[in-house]
């Protein structure tokens, strides 16, 4: 009985901290408005940057990935001393999915949230570097020459799962990669029709300076 409360409190407890609204809350604190209804009105890094400004963006990104990585290293080793029986791949990578979940989908915004890229960072950096590091990659190269965050994205996604086979890693990190990629295509699938359609907003991170000559 008391494996299964455990089990069941380790996965609420995921969401939970998955859910905690790190997009909405520093627009609140540093701007004053609801990221809701402001910009793409979605709750990521990406819109904080746009609405509040550079560094509320960068703590929005900070604190999502680091929801992913807490619940990847510290809550799955405290809870999986009472696991005996579960695997602990599976119990990662679960663990792993449910605090994405929680970010995407957060109870304390009438489930609702973000696209999920940023915690995603910070679990799969824990269970799976180098698919990571293949996955950022990927990211910057189509993100650089085109500044759509949206479209460096999707590509971060879709090589989640395929480098996961090129680096043959355990069956659980594959399913748990295959996953994602699915979530990641969905959430921006309103992303993919702006893109179509050349609707989709750039983002600028670095703004070139000329300097004249005299």
């Amino acid at each position: 009985m008391v494996p299964i409360f455990v089990f069941i409190l380790s996965c609420l407890m995921a969401y939970l901290i998955g859910s905690i609204p790190t997009g909405f809350l520093m627009t609140k604190m540093f701007v004053g408005v609801d990221i809701r209804n402001e910009g793409s009105k979605n709750v990521g890094a990406t819109n904080v940057y746009r609405i509040a400004g550079k560094l509320p963006g960068l703590l929005t990104l900070i604190i999502d990935i680091a929801k992913g990585v807490v619940v990847a290293t510290l809550m799955v080793d405290f809870f999986y001393r009472y696991l005996p029986d579960v695997d602990y791949i599976f119990y990662k990578t679960l663990l792993g999915l449910i605090v994405i979940l929680g970010h995407i989908y957060s109870v304390f915004l009438k489930f609702k949230g973000g696209k999920g890229v940023a915690t995603t960072i910070g679990v799969t950096g824990v269970i799976t570097p180098l698919v990571l590091l293949a996955s950022l990659a990927a990211w910057l190269i189509v993100f650089i020459p085109t500044n759509y965050v949206s479209l460096g994205s999707v590509a971060f996604g879709i090589t989640l799962p395929i480098s996961a086979l090129l680096f043959d890693q355990p069956f659980y990190v594959v399913i748990f990669c295959v996953i994602l990629c699915a979530i990641n295509t969905y959430k921006h699938k309103d992303n993919i029709k702006r893109l179509l359609k050349n609707e989709e907003n750039k983002t600028i991170l670095f703004k070139r300076v000329s300097i004249s000559k005299r």
